[in-house]
């Protein structure tokens, strides 16, 4: 019997979306939470009544099991602790507005899922230091030959930037 030989994977040849890259291996992941298709969690900000579509993430779909015809699933989002209880209340709406973004039931029921809501921190910006007055002289010297006044603002303001970037 002959040795098997890797197959190569299909070549596109052209420039694709990541998208359409990653989905092929987002997919079968996608499928294993309930998710048929990638729309819920791409489109969560766009059909999400508001704070939800910035406090809550949908998390798996749960379809009913053995039942013929049942209609819509159990959609599990994981949300920020301080809006939990709220959303365990208005879990109808947030299903009302899924089900009329897609215009079909999908989704029969919200719940909480257990699964904790990262919360993301911005890291504070330092203020930026004051360029010393050799440099910030350097700089109006470069750009004081430009006619246009806001122009020439806006050069020196660049140029204040870089030279903030290079001390760091």
């Amino acid at each position: 019997m002959a040795p098997k030989t890797p197959s190569v994977p299909k070549r596109l040849n052209r420039a694709v979306p990541l998208n359409e890259a990653l989905g092929k291996a987002l997919d079968p992941a996608l499928k294993r939470r309930g998710f048929a298709t990638r729309d819920l969690l791409m489109h969560w900000a766009s059909m999400a009544p508001t704070p939800y579509d910035k406090v809550a993430r949908p998390d798996k779909l749960v379809w009913p099991r053995g039942e013929k015809g049942a209609e819509g699933a159990v959609l599990f989002l994981s949300c920020h602790p301080g809006h939990a209880l709220a959303l365990s209340h208005e879990g109808e709406r947030v299903a009302a507005a899924i089900n009329r973004y897609f215009g079909y039931l999908l989704v029969h029921q919200v719940r909480m899922s257990a699964t904790p809501f990262d919360v993301e921190v911005k890291a504070a910006e330092a203020p930026d230091a004051p360029l010393s007055a050799d440099r910030q002289a350097e700089i109006n010297s470069v750009v004081e030959q430009v006619e246009d006044p806001a122009m020439r603002a806006a050069l020196r303001d660049l140029g204040a930037a870089i030279a903030r970037r290079k001390t760091r």
